[in-house]
């Protein structure tokens, strides 16, 4: 049930990829409003997740995850009836906020079910069944949008929300997340090795830039190269296929190989598979970008299921929704970021940038080789 909620929120949020050409189409976008209109999402779910976790661990992760995914079809529903700019930033306002109660809950409840380092294969488990949402959802919503309009395909979109919010509720049994109470104030969620931790989320941050930085630019890419509305949702889908392979898989390798050759090995493939794609014409484009989709998300994997090594048990629910947030902010950020680069300068150069950010992880990541020692 976990991995059937993180499919919907993560197909939820990955759909906007192909709405925003569709945006910046109709009302005359730039690269950098594009960006915005990713910052208002992502910004929103960066400032949920945390207070998601905690409500969870108050009221139930049942009951404020089916909130959670009843709130995104309230925001892609405003969305999809008014059809003005003013409504889709609310609406992806709402939407985000919406978004930020799956991953700090459902990472808690999985990581609970699986101690020790089976939780790295358990999580990666666990990712890999987001990005089925991210093939299926985006794919979906370029039928629909090409068929009917964007308007329309966001509203099927909330009915969709609507009836998962229900399957959450009716289906998943409650389970408590236990926090100490009497914790002092002062107390860090890595409070076991503190510094791996930190240094495990600058990594994230970093591998996060990159995958949204990517991401942004992937659909201008391809219309670009010649790709018409259901091509750019067949190409999001390719990508996406290879991420959710490339997170079942590094969930496995990252727990025979180590963390530290498993990041390293996916953080240069990312760097050279992403500035391969950007001579290639469009078929040959298409068929590179489940490799590059490996490459871009196989990280994620390895870095959610090496948090709990460095956490205790009874503050990983915070731990993870600090985690997740700092991923969102960085979600939030490096796409307008991004976008202004682009428009400073070109596609191709700002694409080169994103790819290269990628490299800066391995220092990083070499400097936690002590963490798993002890």
């Amino acid at each position: 049930m976990c991995g059937g909620a993180h499919a919907l929120h993560d197909g939820f949020t990955d759909l906007l990829n192909v709405l925003y050409p569709l945006l910046q189409a109709q009302f005359g976008l730039s690269y950098a409003a594009i960006g915005a209109f990713k910052t208002v999402y992502s910004g929103a779910m960066a400032v949920g997740q945390i207070p998601s976790g905690k409500l969870a661990v108050r009221f139930g992760g049942v009951k404020v995850l089916a909130i959670g995914t009843a709130l995104i079809a309230v925001g892609y529903g405003l969305a999809g009836l008014t059809g003005s700019l003013y409504g889709v930033v609310i609406g992806l306002l709402l939407a985000g906020l919406g978004g930020s109660t799956q991953h700090p809950i459902g990472s808690s409840l999985v990581s609970a079910a699986y101690s020790g380092l089976r939780s790295r294969t358990a999580l990666g488990t666990y990712n890999f069944t987001g990005d089925v949402g991210k093939v299926l959802l985006p794919a979906l919503f370029a039928v629909i949008a090409a068929a009917l309009g964007w308007q329309q395909a966001l509203i099927v979109i909330a009915a969709l929300a609507v009836l998962g919010a229900g399957v959450i509720l009716g289906t998943l049994k409650p389970v408590p997340l236990h926090d100490k109470g009497d914790e002092p104030k002062s107390a860090v969620a890595g409070q076991d090795r503190p510094w791996a931790y930190w240094l495990l989320f600058s990594i994230h941050i970093a591998d996060n830039l990159v995958r949204t930085g990517f991401l942004i630019f992937l659909p201008f890419l391809l219309r670009d190269k010649g790709a018409d509305l259901p091509t750019i949702g067949l190409g999001l889908s390719l990508l996406f296929a290879g991420g959710a392979a490339g997170k079942l898989v590094m969930g496995w390798v990252g727990e025979k190989l180590g963390v530290v050759p498993s990041v390293i090995l996916t953080e240069a493939a990312t760097t050279g598979l992403i500035l391969l794609l950007l001579p290639l014409s469009l078929p040959l484009a298409l068929v590179l970008l489940p490799a590059v989709g490996l490459a871009l998300n196989g990280t994620s994997s390895v870095l959610y299921g090496t948090v709990p090594e460095f956490v205790s048990p009874e503050k990983r629910t915070h731990a993870f929704a600090i985690f997740y947030t700092g991923g969102s902010v960085a979600g939030a950020t490096g796409p307008f970021l991004a976008g202004l680069l682009g428009d400073a300068t070109s596609l191709p150069i700002a694409l080169t940038v994103v790819a290269c950010i990628a490299l800066t992880t391995v220092p990083m990541v070499w400097a936690l080789r002590p963490a798993f020692r002890s």
